[in-house]
């Protein structure tokens, strides 16, 4: 899995979750070999490899334990995690997602990776419980449909999917998007505290916190659900109940494409040309999980924008983990955190090899990108749920 050696990154995650789903034994040998994985040989796989174009070597038993000796020695930052079940996907997404692609989506197709589609019915009907990981497409958990009002309020797609979502919302037995979208993200947040495995990229990542904080209060415009916003409501925001961001300023316009402080996209002074974000790097024996999250081929990866790009540093709770960020904006691009028994990842940015992506932009074509490492890190969270968890010292 090193820069040089492998021709199909995204397709090698598929790889291994097919292995997996075979009942296969599995390893993945964080920081060996750009992340590589240790299959146990069959000719099932074998093919796979080759009708996937993805490159792979045939090892010996006795090589496969000089391996494992070179990675489990103190002085080296190496582990080999057993990957023991593959974790069923569910992705959050309406049926109507124009004008949006997901990257989370076209990458899972990409890989082979299977995973099924739910929304709002299925949430509140805790159909949640059946998955290990949950995916969050481009969403507003506000209820302020994206805040695409100031630009888009009058195109098709727009009208149509405010309708949509006040028909579904009102089948629900709710009086306003915002109430049924609060409802959602509190059933995703119960999943998570109860031990699911959450990620979210560009809008699902600020607007679920933001909606979660403001539990109880209107901040949504009347253009948005008919009715005049809580008086003062910045300062009746309640910031314990977030995952990862607070002290965070709402933006009051709706005609601002923008939810709060949080994001970074207006505050960055990065030319594109320059436009990078650096990986951290962890302790692979003690720090398993962040660093699973972060393997790939190179430390520095190609940044891309989105609603929300980035995370601004001061806004991001202490207790969570930064897993990429860029230093001379002060921007964290790739967050991770734990929430009850459970655990979540956030990563800024909408298509990781599409720099601006806008309204109306083709989808990204995959197979012109198959080596991504921004679309490696999504991967990443895909897998590591089917690791083996250590037991805990006591």
């Amino acid at each position: 899995m090193d820069h040089d050696n492998q021709k199909n990154h995204l397709k090698a995650y598929g790889i291994v979750y097919f292995g997996l789903e075979a009942g296969l034994k599995s390893k993945w040998l964080l920081n060996y070999d750009g992340g590589a994985f240790l299959i146990e040989n069959n000719k099932a796989i074998e093919n796979e490899c080759k009708i996937r174009g993805v490159s792979y070597q045939i090892v010996s038993d006795a090589k496969a334990q000089l391996i494992l000796q070179e990675i489990s020695s103190p002085s080296s930052n190496q582990e080999a995690v057993t990957l023991e079940k593959a974790p069923k996907i569910a992705v959050y997404s309406p049926l109507d997602k124009m004008p949006w692609d997901d990257a989370v989506t076209m990458v899972l197709t990409y890989a082979e990776i299977p995973f099924d589609v739910i929304y709002d019915k299925d949430v509140l009907a805790d159909k949640l419980l059946i998955y290990e990981w949950l995916h969050l497409h481009h969403e507003d958990f506000t209820g302020q449909y994206g805040k695409f009002y100031g630009s888009f309020r009058a195109a098709p797609w727009y009208v149509k999917g405010k309708q949509n979502a006040e028909k579904l919302a009102k089948e629900l037995g709710y009086n306003k998007v915002s109430e049924e979208k609060l409802a959602v993200a509190k059933k995703i947040r119960d999943y998570v505290v109860g031990g699911g495995f959450m990620f979210a990229m560009c809008s699902a990542t600020d607007s679920f916190d933001i909606a979660l904080s403001a539990e109880g209060v209107d901040i949504a415009e009347a253009m948005f659900d008919g009715d005049a916003t809580t008086p003062n409501y910045q300062s009746k925001i309640n910031f314990n109940k977030t995952f990862a961001f607070t002290n965070f300023e709402l933006e009051r316009s709706p005609t601002k494409y923008e939810f709060s402080s949080i994001d970074m996209t207006r505050k960055r002074r990065i030319p594109k040309t320059s436009d990078y974000f650096s990986l951290i790097e962890f302790s692979a024996k003690w720090d398993p999980v962040p660093t699973m999250l972060t393997q790939n081929h190179t430390i520095l990866v190609k940044g891309f924008m989105g609603q929300t790009t980035s995370f601004d540093r001061n806004t991001v709770k202490s207790n969570v983990l930064v897993l990429g960020e860029n230093k001379t904006n002060r921007e964290a691009r790739y967050i991770h955190g734990t929430k009850g028994k459970g655990m979540f990842t956030f990563y800024g940015g909408h298509d990781p090899e599409d720099y601006t992506h806008r309204v109306g932009d083709p989808k990204t074509e995959l197979d012109l990108h198959p080596t991504s490492p921004g679309y490696r890190l999504i991967l990443n969270n895909v897998l590591f749920p089917a690791a083996k968890k250590k037991k805990q010292k006591t």
